[in-house]
């Protein structure tokens, strides 16, 4: 029989006797038994929660269980919102010391059409690493230049860059001029500082200034294409355009005191809408200014030291609970690629620190969520949301505590990552073959 008869008898059979696959079967389970803190809507001490497909479709103390459904037994545990973290470089680095591994920071001071999202790596090893301690969505972040790029929300499960990002959770970056000298081994003179300065601070206007002049070229050309030139490609500042019309979020990445209040004098003057101070080591200097201006805050690293030497210790862990107490909406960052798992636990120290528990956790919930215009999806167990959420045996701030279930847009994750098989390995090794005693 040669190849055409083959394939043809192939084909036969295939008509006649066509495959059967079942149809995929959408996620479903119920989380029975459970004390559910929705963040949003207080704290239900025995519930359940009902996963249908992505989405959460039941919450409450007198929920039924759907037939059909998977139940998981949550007696003696709790269920969360999955943590946001709100400034990191997962997904984008991967090994500190091999260049060829990290795609966050590219050639240039003006690079704004960069999107961190292309970049992402699903899958990166540090992914389960993170999301094994309850931190299901991290902001994937460039760094370096005055606008370095654009940050993307990404959902902690995915195939594709494009399956992580969380709709809507994009973010321009910008990093505002430092002002000052640049530690300690800056040897420059005052004239040379101040000259810097105000270079830096006249670039930064310039660009904006080119780009809302763009903008409202490319606006005319589009209202009447027909008597208007096209404007001339500009990559760069076209990138730019959905922030100076505030139809995207825009990230000032600033810490000093002295550097805070000239962002928020820029700000102000540019009447630029969709703004969010990220860093503000030394926020809680001017909280009231911050407060005044009603601009939120994303704060972070909580774990790191003071900004200046003279500060006390804790600063840096007060600093979010300082800015709270003046009216800030506070979210928290790690600004880590390797240690984003560490999430909770610079909750937990800004929670020690003054800012409260309840406040806290709302700072790697539902206030980023509400930041980065993401809180119809995720950042709290409400019906309607996507089923980020995952379930402990205690506080999730607590270094103690287990993570037992976990889930990302509905799909159950495995609990498993590079540690864990370590662990394992370990724990159960076996020494292999011995020499014979002599």
């Amino acid at each position: 029989m040669n190849m055409m008869n083959i394939l043809l008898t192939a084909l036969i059979a295939l008509s006649l006797n066509p495959v059967q696959s079942a149809a995929p079967q959408p996620n479903f389970y119920a989380l029975t038994n459970a004390r559910i803190v929705t963040v949003t809507g207080g704290v239900i001490e025995r519930g359940t929660v009902v996963i249908q497909g992505d989405r959460i479709t039941a919450v409450g103390a007198n929920v039924s269980v759907p037939a059909g459904a998977t139940v998981i037994d949550c007696t003696g545990l709790s269920v969360y919102p999955g943590m946001i973290d709100s400034g990191t470089r997962l997904g984008i680095t991967e090994i500190g010391s091999d260049s060829r591994t990290q795609d966050f920071d590219e050639v240039g001071d003006l690079t704004p059409q960069a999107e961190a999202l292309t970049a992402v790596n699903p899958n990166s090893v540090l992914i389960p690493v993170t999301r094994v301690n309850g931190v299901t969505t991290s902001l994937a972040e460039p760094q370096g230049g005055l606008f370095p790029g654009t940050a993307a929300l990404i959902n902690l499960h995915g195939y594709t860059p494009a399956q992580m990002l969380v709709p809507g959770g994009r973010a321009m970056v910008m990093n505002f001029p430092v002002s000052g000298r640049r530690g300690r081994f800056d040897r420059r003179s005052d004239e040379d500082i101040e000259k810097a300065e105000k270079e830096a601070i006249k670039k930064l206007n310039d660009v904006w200034d080119e780009a809302s002049l763009y903008s409202r070229i490319d606006s005319a050309y589009a209202a009447n294409p027909d008597r208007n030139t096209t404007p001339e490609y500009n990559p760069e500042i076209r990138a730019l355009i959905p922030v100076v019309r505030g139809d995207m979020m825009l990230i000032v990445n600033v810490d000093r005191a002295a550097d805070i209040k000239a962002a928020l004098k820029w700000i102000k003057a540019r009447s630029i809408s969709r703004v969010v101070l990220s860093g503000v080591a030394e926020g809680w200097r001017v909280a009231d200014d911050i407060a005044a201006a009603g601009i939120a805050c994303i704060v972070g690293p909580v774990l790191t030291t003071p900004a200046r030497d003279s500060d006390r210790y804790d600063k840096a862990y007060a600093n979010a609970g300082l800015l709270a107490a003046a009216g800030v909406k506070i979210a928290i960052k790690t600004e880590e690629a390797e240690n984003v798992r560490n999430l909770p636990y610079h909750a937990g120290f800004a929670a020690t620190y003054g800012l409260g528990a309840d406040a806290a956790l709302r700072a790697v919930t539902i206030n980023p969520a509400e930041i980065f215009g993401v809180a119809d999806q995720i950042g709290s167990i409400s019906v309607g949301k996507k089923a980020n959420l995952f379930v402990t045996d205690g506080d999730p701030f607590e270094t103690r505590t287990q993570v037992k279930h976990l889930f990302i847009e509905g799909y159950q994750v495995p609990l498993t990552s590079r540690q864990t098989e370590l662990y394992e390995e370990f724990l159960h090794r076996n020494p292999g073959l011995q020499k014979e005693a002599n």
